[in-house]
């Protein structure tokens, strides 16, 4: 008797969100704490002056949008809430810079930190498209792997998120490299989002976070771990294995615990503090959460700061 046919794979943005997640996700907003150069009408500052600050159309008021430039007269026709757009404000290019290495391949749990890192970009990349802004995506190893421009469509989404899926994670990295690649292929500022765990070096890393502020871009770093990464809570000895070079030692992760969170404590704190000085929005992502929660509060706190 022949096997029943197989449930078709779900393939762009159902691969990542399901219809009560992307609910949820309607209504919030990702703002920019910079100017923005952009291709369409949007909620963020550009920087272009002169005769681009001058009127240019209508739209219905929405979730963003500055109470200051309501149309009391349309309103007082219509009894709809307008707001007047100008030349000077535009949308916001998101572009996200995913990291695809081997040791985004590890999972603890049910779900590995490169999943938990498209399903992050996936949250992302809907509010951005919702808002009618652009969102691109730069997926790297040890160099850009898939570069896409940004647009607005979710019909691009769908694209970009199946991108995603065609890529597993790689063998190798050299993270730092790929991020400077990305701080000269993109050429107008805009918000560049890096998703990744960092396991590389640290100081390269910073250098190429400071070449993106160099270029006055906004930045947003989600730090991608697994809970087992962040404690080593095992309660007996393994082999473990590097992702990317092979390499197998045995230990026992009881005798080493508490040296291992002291060092590891470190390696997030200089992160931390590193950002901080660069003006870099650093968050820790853990993949014991879901990504449509991490993302929605980290949208609602970043709201509140942008007052």
């Amino acid at each position: 008797m022949p096997n029943p046919p197989s449930e078709p794979k779900a393939e762009g943005i159902a691969a990542f969100l399901n219809p009560e997640e992307m609910h949820k996700l309607n209504r919030i907003v990702l703002l920019s704490r910079y100017v923005v150069e952009g291709n369409l009408a949007g909620a963020h500052r550009s920087p272009l002056k002169g005769a681009s600050s001058e009127f240019s159309d209508h739209k219905m008021y929405g979730i963003g949008d500055d109470p200051k430039h309501v149309d009391w007269k349309v309103l007082g026709r219509t009894d709809r809430y307008y707001v007047k757009r100008y030349e000077d404000e535009t949308n916001l290019r998101v572009y996200i810079a995913l990291d695809r290495s081997g040791s985004m391949g590890y999972g603890s749990g049910g779900i590995t930190k490169y999943h938990f890192a498209c399903r992050l970009a996936a949250a992302l990349a809907y509010v951005v498209i919702k808002a009618r802004d652009s969102v691109g995506l730069f997926l790297f190893s040890d160099k850009i792997d898939v570069e896409m421009e940004p647009r607005n469509s979710f019909n691009h989404l769908n694209n970009l998120l199946k991108r995603l899926q065609e890529k597993p994670p790689a063998a190798t990295t050299q993270a730092a490299g790929a991020l400077h690649q990305i701080a000269g292929a993109v050429r107008k500022r805009g918000l560049i989002v890096v998703i990744s765990d960092l396991l590389d070096n640290e100081h390269e890393i910073n250098l190429a976070l400071a070449h993106f502020r160099k270029r006055l871009h906004d930045v947003i770093v989600f730090h991608v771990l697994d809970p087992a990464e962040l404690d080593l809570a095992f309660n007996k000895g393994f082999e473990f294995e590097d992702l990317e070079t092979l390499e197998k030692i045995t230990a026992d992760p009881r005798t080493l615990a508490q040296e291992y969170q002291r060092v590891f404590g470190a390696f997030l704190e200089q992160y931390r503090t590193a950002c901080e000085g660069l003006k870099v929005d650093y968050r820790l992502a853990r993949t014991d959460q879901t990504a449509e929660q991490f993302i929605r509060a980290y949208l609602e706190e970043r709201r509140k700061l942008s007052k």
